[in-house]
């Protein structure tokens, strides 16, 4: 499909980058090496079976669950359109 003055394929080309970002954004925020005992956060002792169960753990479980519920927001923007540049 023509898209004006793009080549044919570029609207894939920009998925295509957008989900390879995400990916890579998500796998460098995947915790590794050796975790903590005791959670950053609060303190409190971290339980073996979760120290066991995810490498690089530096949360307990509450904290954690705190921290999932926060809003994120996306540092990409490849749309272009004039509605994604006003807001």
């Amino acid at each position: 499909m023509a898209g004006g003055w793009t080549r044919d394929g570029a609207i894939q080309d920009q998925i295509d980058d957008t989900v390879t970002d995400a990916v890579l954004f998500a796998r460098s925020r995947i915790p590794a090496g050796d975790g903590e005992t005791h959670c950053t956060e609060c303190g409190d002792e971290i339980p073996e079976a979760r120290r066991r169960a995810l490498n690089g753990v530096r949360t307990c479980v509450q904290c954690q669950s705190e921290r999932n519920s926060r809003p994120t927001l996306s540092a990409f923007n490849r749309r272009g359109s004039k509605d994604s540049q006003l807001r």
